[in-house]
């Protein structure tokens, strides 16, 4: 097997974006998922920000995780990665000079591209948990992640979240975005080909979509001629490991009991509850606090 360098995983994609056809990145999680992926034919792959929540901390993804851990996960995976590997950098871990470091350590740890988003994180308690920054500090982020790389074949990915905000909302952030140098930009919440014709007609950079399996925006060809590059459908290949552990587990302990479904282990196991009361009594706003 020839292996290829971090910068040749870099260029190939970016030469995906700049294609003509849509591909559906698969999700992965550590070494030996990531070489899965190459074998069955996958381009590119993303390692979700959620999925290594879970993973390190064994917690919910609620901006408990650091740089640090996330990089040390995804260095994992990029040193043995043969196709290109997105590193989901959130909102880069803090402001636009959290960002340049966030870009350096992601950079390092040999991702092809970088997704930052808009969104405000922590969540303030009470609030909704996808409210966004402004657009002008989001789009200075940008500017400072193409500052900090070094090697220009990095892509920079402005992501932001369009059903949480109006059209013209998004419209306007996501012009921001490409001016500020945005090599590409990924919509969340985008309902069918005729929402995504509206908040895509004034851009030049290709898109990226977190699907979900919106069947109403399954077609490949239309994906493709509507300047789609990338689709995430979520990340069922390490949920599917979860749910596969949990049962193994259970038969080698000889437990009995009715099968747990999915989102309830996932709950149980993060310890979901138990952070629901830890911010009920430790999140307090300014006019809350005593």
């Amino acid at each position: 097997m020839i292996e290829r360098t971090h910068h040749e995983l870099r260029k190939a994609f970016s030469a995906l974006l700049k294609g003509s056809v849509c591909k559906f990145a698969a999700s992965v999680f550590d070494p030996i998922s990531a070489r899965m992926a190459a074998d069955l034919g996958f381009e590119v792959g993303i390692q979700g920000g959620s999925v290594a929540s879970m993973q390190v901390l064994g917690a919910p993804d609620i901006s408990l995780l650091t740089l640090d851990e996330y990089a040390e996960q995804v260095t994992r995976v990029g040193r043995t990665s043969q196709i290109p590997i997105i590193g989901d950098a959130d909102h880069g871990f803090g402001n636009a000079l959290n960002v340049m470091r966030t870009v350096t350590e992601l950079q390092k740890a040999g991702v092809a591209a970088i997704t930052l988003e808009d969104t405000l994180l922590p969540a303030k308690y009470g609030e909704q948990s996808y409210a966004l920054i402004g657009a002008e500090e989001a789009a200075s982020k940008i500017y400072a992640a193409r500052f900090a790389r070094t090697d220009d074949a990095l892509c920079i990915i402005a992501r932001t979240n369009v059903s949480v905000t109006s059209l013209e909302d998004s419209i306007a952030r996501t012009t921001a975005y490409q001016k500020a140098g945005a090599d590409a930009i990924c919509l969340v919440g985008v309902k069918d080909f005729t929402h995504l014709q509206s908040l895509t007609s004034h851009l030049c950079v290709p898109i990226m979509l977190i699907n979900y399996g919106n069947p109403a925006l399954s077609d490949v060809e239309k994906l493709s001629a509507a300047n789609v590059r990338v689709v995430v459908n979520g990340h069922a290949p390490f949920f599917a490991a979860i749910k596969a552990s949990y049962d193994a587990l259970r038969e080698q302990s000889g437990m009995q009991g009715a099968d747990i479904p999915l989102p309830e282990l996932i709950s149980k196991y993060t310890y979901s509850e138990h952070y629901r009361e830890w911010a009920k009594t430790y999140l307090k706003s300014d006019s809350s606090a005593v």
